[in-house]
């Protein structure tokens, strides 16, 4: 494995491969961020993890300094992984140019998390567009769990005719059945039995709904979700994962989306 911290000696290196399959990632590694290495693994390029905790996506400061890092443990695991290269950049080597493409912006960005976090998918934009244009990436791998950000860098890509192509991969859970996330390492053992509590509660009313949709209530499920060792409900929704617009009648393709805190810890998840 090797490691880079610049731009300009990655992209000599990648010059010399037939293209690269990128899992961009900001540390703080887990099962779900193994899954999308082992499916990049499987495909002809050679394999490119960067691990970067990006400041413009925050839209509080104190989030953006809890969240998790132990670069030491993630360079450890990588290797044990096999991965080709892996990519940690200064802030000024991603925002110390102006890129070529502009961002493109989905009005669905300002729904769910685009909502209650200002800014947040903007900040994600940019520097997943800075990225491509420093790797340009054959494939790029990303998980189903933040199926918003997906949906929107999909959205990118398309309206800007990027050559990258987005390998979707399904969402990885834990024993507990609450997925796979960096900030699940803020969680003490009861918080995380709390999570799991409500998992397992949206995850039964999901399955009643295709009888009875008339179940979903949305204020009687957010006083269940309360009652259950939730702090704060930011949403709690039903959307096409095709179209992503809310969805009046149920149908195949919708997911429930929902955030919540327990504690200063926010998690997010679609079912």
């Amino acid at each position: 494995m090797k490691i880079f911290k610049d731009k300009h000696t990655l992209q000599k290196e990648i010059l010399k491969t037939k293209g690269t399959s990128f899992v961009p990632t900001m540390g703080g590694l887990h099962k779900g961020h193994i899954s999308l290495i082992k499916q990049s693994k499987k495909s002809k390029f050679k394999t490119l993890v960067s691990i970067f905790v990006n400041p413009k996506q925050f839209n509080k400061k104190s989030d953006f300094r809890s969240y998790p890092r132990n670069t030491k443990k993630d360079i450890k695991l990588l290797k044990k992984l096999k991965i080709d290269y892996l990519y940690i950049p200064t802030f000024k080597d991603i925002y110390g140019f102006r890129p070529k493409n502009k961002i493109f912006l989905d009005k669905s960005s300002k729904k769910l998390c685009g909502k209650f976090r200002k800014g947040h998918f903007e900040g994600v934009l940019n520097v997943v567009n800075r990225f491509i244009e420093i790797i340009k990436p054959r494939y790029i791998f990303l998980g189903k769990k933040d199926y918003q950000q997906l949906f929107l860098i999909k959205k990118h890509i398309e309206k800007r005719k990027i050559k990258s192509k987005i390998i979707e991969c399904k969402t990885i859970r834990e024993n507990n059945g609450i997925a796979c996330s960096s900030r699940n390492l803020n969680l003490s053992k009861s918080q995380m039995k709390i999570a799991s509590n409500i998992f397992h509660h949206l995850s039964n009313l999901k399955k009643k709904l295709k009888k009875n949709y008339s179940l979903f209530k949305i204020n009687k499920i957010k006083k269940d979700l309360i009652k259950l060792g939730a702090n704060k409900i930011d949403y709690l929704e039903n959307y096409n994962t095709k179209s992503f617009k809310k969805i009046k009648k149920p149908n195949k393709k919708y997911n429930l989306f929902f955030a919540y805190y327990i504690k200063k810890v926010r998690l997010i998840d679609n079912i």
